[in-house]
C-alpha cells in the first residue's frame, strides 16, 4: 500500500511524494565503509509482551501517524501555495493600482492644463 501526497519542502516549493506504508519496509543493517566488511551489529532485544502482540498494538498506531503526517504535509503545502498565490496577486494589484493612479493623475493634469489654456486664451482675447 502506497500513499501519494504533497511533501512540504519550503514556502515556495512543494513536491509530490510516494511512500510505502504496507508492508512495512524491513530495516537492513548497513555495511560499514562499503568494503565488504561484516554488517553492523544489531543488538538482540527482549520483547515483553511477545513481538507479535507488540506489532499488533503498534501497527495501527504507526499507520495512523504516517497517514496523519501525510495529511498535515498536504495541508501545509496547500496553505503555502495559497499564501504564495495571494501574495503574488496582492503585488499584481498594487502594481495595477500604481499604474492606474499614474494614468489618472496624467489625465487630470492634462485637463487642468487645457482649462488654464482656455482661461488664458479668453483673457488674451478680451485684452486685444
Amino acid at each position: 500500500v502506497y500513499i501519494i501526497f504533497s511533501k512540504f519542502v519550503s514556502m515556495a516549493r512543494q513536491t509530490p511524494a510516494v511512500q510505502q506504508i504496507l508492508p512495512i519496509p524491513s530495516i537492513e543493517p548497513s555495511q560499514e565503509g562499503g568494503k565488504g566488511e561484516d554488517k553492523a551489529y544489531l543488538p538482540e532485544h527482549i520483547c515483553e509482551p511477545s513481538p507479535e502482540k507488540l506489532v499488533g498494538e503498534m501497527l495501527p498506531r504507526n499507520l495512523y501517524v504516517q497517514l496523519y503526517r501525510a495529511l498535515l504535509e498536504t495541508s501545509t503545502s496547500e496553505h503555502a501555495a495559497r499564501m504564495t498565490a495571494m501574495d503574488n496577486a496582492t503585488k499584481a494589484c498594487n502594481d495595477m493600482l500604481d499604474s492606474l493612479t499614474l494614468a489618472y493623475n496624467k489625465a487630470r493634469q492634462a485637463s487642468i492644463t487645457a482649462e488654464l489654456m482656455d482661461i488664458i486664451g479668453g483673457a488674451e482675447a478680451l485684452k486685444g
